[in-house]
């Protein structure tokens, strides 16, 4: 059996979660609100302020739909309690990022600046020149909008420059030796 999907998912204090017929989760709390549909096959029940998902057989379809209906649920959880966040960071000389409203404002070697808009329930913040924080209750959308950032300009492997994640590690390339021609 799924050992992600036996795990419970305990619904901290704060937090309300209500489960409609067709399998439809909602789940608020302090940092917002968050809906979506499930597999029918699986059942979802909530005992107390634990969540539990069971299967109805082995198959091979129902075994992972076990373990990714309870990992949504417990980041549905997390996400409206705690939130989440990607950290970017900007490299390269005269590469700056500043914030403008709702707006990202970004100077990363074009000829031309890139504005990105904060979409619907993600906050984007600017603690330094070369710093972008993306945050948001659905983890789903704050890993996409983070990654939509960092596809603007991409981390090169000769001098590091672009924009990367915090935690990611650009493996670096030697460049070109100079050895003269014969």
């Amino acid at each position: 059996m799924s050992r992600i999907g036996r795990t419970p998912v305990a619904i901290p204090a704060g937090v309300t979660v209500t489960i409609a017929e067709g399998n439809v989760v909602t789940v608020k709390g302090p940092k917002g609100t968050l809906t979506q549909t499930f597999n029918p096959a699986m059942t979802i029940a909530q005992e107390g302020d634990v969540l539990t998902v069971t299967r109805p057989n082995d198959l091979k379809e129902n075994r992972a739909l076990h373990g990714l209906t309870r990992s949504l649920l417990h980041n549905m959880v997390v996400g409206v309690s705690e939130g989440f966040q990607k950290t970017l960071d900007v490299n390269g000389i005269g590469f700056r990022v500043a914030k403008q409203g709702k707006a990202v404002v970004l100077n990363v070697g074009f000829s031309h600046q890139i504005t990105v808009e904060e979409p619907e329930g993600i906050t984007l913040e600017c603690p330094g020149p070369n710093q972008i924080v993306v945050s948001g209750c659905d983890k789903q959308k704050v890993g996409q909008v983070a990654a939509e950032i960092r596809s603007i300009r991409k981390p090169e492997p000769y001098k590091g420059k672009g924009i990367k994640y915090a935690d990611e590690v650009v493996r670096r390339k030697e460049g070109k030796t100079g050895a003269k021609k014969k």
